[in-house]
């Protein structure tokens, strides 16, 4: 991939920090989040009207028979809530948005049934659907009223929580944190608590929410599974009463009380999480409603003792459910089966399940979850993922025997049908593609060009979608295989445009050939014929996370950056995915010494293919991770960085949370030592600007704070710049603007650059 050139005018690039934060980082208008369904002729999508527009809309891209495309608006949240005010997000649905970095509004999550007929979604708290007919532009979606019956009132069956349509779209189920509630789609039919807590006796449990370690490390946000036959159900029931309880006050507002959360903080204890199997009955009204009831119900069991983590949990037709459990430390993990069909028929009432055991993996430091695993085929043989030592490979293995190529890094399992496998895989590691592994040994890469997609497929359908370096926006097409016809259509995209492509050139610097994407000030600017300038290090640099890839969208904010007088560079190190277990494991308990040992690295092989680069200028900005190596940098490499703004920075690792630190550092309290920024308070000699939001439940402020007081005590001159009400996701436009603006302001004076 060769440099890409592009000449700005200043308008544009000052434009620059107010248009991404009005837009969510270019993201708005985007379609996102595609389900091919039925014969693969259509597709749900979600998309909001315009690069300005927070609200999310529920859209179908549909052919028909005679391969003619279209796309229909299915549900638009404001015309639904009568366009008089914006939806009200109840407490639990925000920290699931929170862990999953969903910062728009409206439809921003569906479920749909096997058939694709049938569509719900939650907003406002309430429960929406819709049927799907052969005209998808007549679709009408409407509000199921959840009523209980005489003896429940409407209020306790609310709010509605992950809703999730039985596979053959009769029934749906949600949580509402304490209730397991299953409705049947036809109007006017009650719902029915299925599974129930005593908020008096156990008041920090819930019921078909994934803990807080589920869905901001495993990706996990699911709470409970339908049986393939939607005769059943599998609840996971968390008690959160053994973590640490954890306060999030408003400091800008004190007569607002401090609102407490459970938080599994690393070293200490986590949610006992377990699953509760039911076998629902369905008895016709005199109406012709439905009335569920349960005819049976069991707690599942597995050794909970030594295997706490309930990674991932899969329930295909004609089997019984999967579950993949790990221990604590997640160097050893399970691949079980949940014996429901023969427990839940054989008898009523109450009764225990034991989970059987069929593979086992172990590793001498971590073992990684890959999304979509573990699964069967079509055949009934198990999939799984294994890191594979031999051949450094990330990759599949069918029933303990190694299937996908050596060389070929597994991301992500996106399907499995009678053909073979469709995964994210990488062989250059900049490149995330969507590859068909055939059971013939076939291997088709189905993205034409390199970048960062993923796919869903129905049948004889498929959506694509992605980035790639041609362009900043987001591409999704729709395509569809009828007898020998292929038809395609790309889905129409609103979202907003930089007005510019950022200067790019990728390298690979240093020794271990570190991944490096260089960022230079455009054409026309000032400084684009300057011999030297100060050099910008913009890492995340963290495991499980990469930033140099093949996405212009990547490189927007490090353009600017450039355009301010810097050459930029980011840089992916040991830890960062894509390189194989050997290169992820290498920072194994010396997360911080490795990880910034890559950046100074990068930056002092920088000159011989960047030789403008002014090593004597350099500075360091960067959020979470990257914010920790931000600070990291200015107290353990002052000779090399010399200044360093650091946002969010997870100062002391023992305020993080169990399942992302303990996979990498442990449960020795001195390797938490070893790689905390407490102790090394008293060495600062740079400048440094901390940046923190108060509201951030991801990492705490606590963070900040613990290290501000230690450079304070050691009379360490430094910068705390507070976020009141701000997320880790900097989810306000104004601050996100902003903030930009104050860190260039910062590292100009620090580095002595004009203005």
């Amino acid at each position: 991939m060769g440099e890409s050139k592009h000449t700005l005018s200043n308008d544009v690039i000052s434009d620059f920090p107010g248009k991404r934060a009005r837009t969510l980082r270019f993201s708005l208008g985007a379609p996102r989040s595609a389900q091919v369904i039925g014969d693969g002729s259509r597709a749900l999508f979600l998309r909001s009207d315009g690069p300005e527009d927070l609200a999310t809309s529920l859209w179908i891209s549909v052919f028909d028979e005679h391969g003619e495309h279209a796309e229909h608006l299915l549900a638009d949240p404001r015309e639904l809530l009568g366009g008089e005010r914006r939806e009200e997000i109840p407490a639990e649905e925000r920290a699931r948005r929170e862990r999953a970095r969903e910062g728009a509004e409206g439809i921003v999550s569906f479920s749909v049934d096997d058939a694709g007929d049938t569509v719900v979604f939650p907003l406002d708290g309430r429960l929406w659907a819709g049927r799907i007919g052969a005209d998808a532009d007549k679709v009408r979606i409407g509000e199921i009223p959840v009523s209980g019956g005489a003896r429940i009132e409407a209020r306790d069956l609310q709010p509605v929580l992950n809703p999730r349509i039985s596979p053959d779209g009769t029934l749906v189920a949600y949580t509402t944190g304490r209730k397991m509630v299953v409705v049947p789609v036809n109007a006017g039919a009650q719902a029915k608590v299925v599974l129930d807590v005593d908020a008096t006796v156990r008041p920090d449990t819930t019921v078909g929410l994934a803990e807080f370690v589920a869905g901001e490390e495993m990706d996990r946000y699911e709470g409970f599974w339908w049986s393939p036959d939607s005769d059943a159900l599998l609840v996971e029931r968390a008690d959160e009463s053994r973590e640490t309880m954890w306060y999030i006050s408003d400091p800008a507002n004190p007569d607002h009380p401090a609102v407490g959360r459970r938080y599994p903080r690393a070293l200490t204890d986590n949610a006992e999480v377990d699953l509760v199997a039911l076998r629902l009955s369905r008895d016709s009204g005199p109406d012709g409603s439905i009335e569920i009831g349960v005819a049976a119900s069991a707690d599942v069991h597995w050794d909970q003792q030594e295997y706490e983590y309930l990674a991932a949990l899969r329930w295909q037709q004609g089997n019984d459910p999967l579950a993949l459990v790990q221990n604590r430390l997640q160097n050893k993990d399970r691949i079980v089966t949940i014996p429901l069909a023969s427990a839940l028929d054989s008898a009523g009432g109450e009764h225990d399940i034991e989970a059987t055991v069929l593979l086992e993996h172990g590793s001498d430091t971590w073992i990684d979850l890959f999304a979509g695993c573990p699964c069967r085929t079509p055949r009934g043989e198990l999939i799984s993922a294994v890191s594979d030592e031999r051949s450094d490979t990330n990759r599949l293995e069918i029933d303990g025997k190694a299937f996908t190529p050596a060389g070929w890094q597994l991301r992500e399992l996106l399907d499995v049908d009678e053909s073979g496998v469709l995964v994210v895989a990488s062989q250059d590691p900049r490149s995330f593609d969507v590859v068909a592994f055939g059971f013939d040994g076939s291997v088709r890469r189905l993205n034409e060009r390199p970048g960062v997609w993923t796919a869903s497929r129905a049948s004889s359908g498929m959506v694509l979608s992605g980035r790639d370096m041609d362009n900043a926006r987001s591409v999704m097409t729709h395509s569809w295989v009828r007898g020998n016809e292929v038809f395609r259509a790309t889905i129409g995209n609103h979202a907003a445009e930089a007005g510019f492509a950022p200067r790019v050139q990728f390298l690979q610097l240093g020794g271990d050939r570190l991944q490096a994407a260089v960022i230079r000030p455009s054409q026309g600017s000032r400084y684009e014929h300057a011999e030297k300038l100060p050099v910008l290090l913009k890492p995340y640099g963290g495991p499980g996370f990469q930033q140099v890839v093949y996405s212009q969208a990547m490189y927007l904010e490090a353009q600017w950056w450039a355009d301010q007088g810097f050459i930029v560079l980011t840089a992916d190190g040991h830890g960062t995915t894509g390189r194989g277990p050997s290169w992820d494991r290498a920072i194994f308990k010396n997360m911080a010494e490795v990880t910034l040992n890559d950046q100074i690295a990068a930056l002092h092989a920088l000159p011989e293919a960047v030789p403008e680069a002014d090593l004597e200028h350099v500075a360091m900005i960067g959020w979470s991770y990257g914010g920790f190596l931000s600070a990291l940098a200015v107290l353990r490499a002052p000779e090399a960085v010399h200044a360093a703004c650091a946002g969010a920075p997870p100062t002391d690792w023992t305020l993080y949370d169990t399942h992302y630190t303990e996979r990498y550092l442990g449960l020795d309290p001195q390797v938490y030592e070893d790689n905390s920024l407490l102790d090394d308070a008293a060495g600062l000699k740079r400048p440094l600007m901390l940046i923190h939001g108060f509201a951030d439940d991801n990492v705490s402020v606590a963070n900040t704070l613990r290290l501000s007081q230690a450079l304070l005590a050691a009379g360490r001159d430094h910068t705390v710049l507070p976020l009141n009400g701000i997320t880790h996701m900097t989810n306000d436009e104004t601050v996100a603007e902003n903030l930009l603006l104050a860190q260039r302001d910062f590292l100009y004076q620090a580095l002595g650059m004009e203005g």
